[in-house]
């Protein structure tokens, strides 16, 4: 009888700490659009990172069938870098925000108070398209590698 009490007490304990830990994160959709049509496309994975740190958190990410894409984030997060790969692999797309830029391949933050309040368009260096972004929804625009890149490393 005891055990079953404490078993019982246990999961309380759980689904409190489940319920109080999903007050504190925060929720994005992200809108991964060709730079050049402004046609979504579906990546194979995200690479997200957050407050300038290495570290990249995919198991943040959820791609849904549909294609759209939702990333949970840790309550202290105040920064966010967002990258995709395609065809499988971990090759990267070239983020837009970065295209002319000499380095392509450095990490643009964007603010998650912003995305979450207003929603955030990323710059697009790599043609012309008119998108606004609702509250909570990061936007931002990609092309695949080509010859000129410089290999990832």
């Amino acid at each position: 009888m005891r055990a079953i009490r404490a078993l019982a007490g246990f999961v309380c304990f759980a689904a409190l700490c489940a319920c109080l830990h999903a007050q504190t994160e925060g929720t994005i959709s992200i809108r991964l659009l060709d730079g050049k049509t402004g046609l979504p496309v579906k990546a194979s994975n995200f690479l997200v990172r957050i407050d300038h740190h290495d570290t990249i958190h995919s198991e943040w990410v959820k791609i849904n069938d549909d294609g759209s894409v939702i990333v949970t984030l840790p309550a202290d997060a105040k920064e966010i870098s967002v990258k995709a790969t395609y065809d499988m692999s971990m090759a990267t797309y070239i983020n837009c925000d970065a295209a002319k830029q000499t380095d392509k391949e450095r990490n643009l933050w964007y603010p998650v108070s912003i995305i979450l309040k207003a929603g955030v368009v990323a710059p697009n260096e790599c043609g012309k398209t008119d998108f606004l972004a609702k509250p909570g929804e990061f936007i931002f625009f990609v092309r695949k590698r080509d010859w000129r890149d410089r290999p990832e490393d």
